[in-house]
């Protein structure tokens, strides 16, 4: 999925019954993806993690990471906080 505006992606948020979060904040490539890559194998196939960073090459590289390693992006966005989040199913 592509980037989504942020009402969108919260509304996602809402309609997703469970998901682990992983907070990547102030951290720079290539540690968001290897946070993200550790945390999704201690999860379940089908499970949801939502990932949170402040490194704007996050927006190529997990989604990039996610194609190359079977992992679903729902969506991601960046929000008023300045963030980038995601939504990462397994």
């Amino acid at each position: 999925m592509s980037k989504l505006e942020q009402t969108e992606f919260l509304r996602l948020l809402d309609v997703t019954e469970n998901f682990e979060v992983l907070e990547c904040y102030r951290l720079l490539c290539p540690m968001p993806v290897i946070k993200t890559q550790n945390k999704l194998k201690d999860m379940h196939v089908g499970e949801y993690l939502k990932v949170i960073c402040t490194d704007p090459g996050t927006m190529a590289d997990i989604p990039t990471w996610s194609r190359i390693n079977d992992i679903t992006v729902i969506g991601f966005a960046e929000l008023d906080d300045h963030t980038i989040q995601f939504l990462l199913r397994k």
